[in-house]
């Protein structure tokens, strides 16, 4: 889909602190990195739903492929054209695969941590990586959803420090 392999500064770091900076979304971890962990949490709780006691590793195959498309279609046209305009990422074009390959990872880790930790401790950590997130770079998951299906400008007004 065009997208390079890692960031198109030419280099690969483990964290990219600034989402801001030309380099997010674009190094192995960044702050959009625990949304993707709360994908994995809530692709357990919907997959256990859905397919019941079904073996654990096809869930997790599952939960795989759906994480996959979602990286391919956040990497197409449509999607990061409607994240410059409706968000605060103005200056986002998609994601290196290195970022792509970590965010799946990421879900993988969450879907895992799901599978072995209660409920509750699930539900927390998902909402204490959201509140984190909000509080640090004012995005997180609910909110980039949001901003993508309905944006409301007084959201993005908060996001952009106003």
């Amino acid at each position: 889909m065009g997208q390079p392999l890692i960031c198109r500064c030419g280099t690969v770091r483990l964290w990219q602190g600034d989402i801001a900076s030309a380099e997010n979304s674009q190094q192995l971890i960044d702050w959009y990195s625990p949304s993707h962990l709360i994908h994995g949490l809530l692709f357990y709780a919907l997959l256990r739903w859905v397919l019941g006691r079904r073996p654990l590793g096809l869930r997790a195959v599952v939960a795989i492929l759906v994480e996959s498309a979602w990286e391919i279609l956040e990497n197409s046209p449509v999607i990061i054209d409607r994240y410059r305009e409706a968000t605060i990422a103005l200056g986002y074009r998609g994601d290196s695969v290195i970022n792509s390959v970590s965010d799946i990872t990421f879900m993988l880790i969450g879907f895992g941590l799901a599978a072995r930790l209660p409920t509750w401790v699930s539900i927390g950590l998902a909402i204490l990586l959201e509140l984190l997130a909000g509080y640090v770079i004012r995005d997180n998951l609910t909110l980039n959803v949001i901003m993508l299906i309905y944006p409301i400008d007084a959201i993005r007004q908060w996001q952009m420090g106003g």
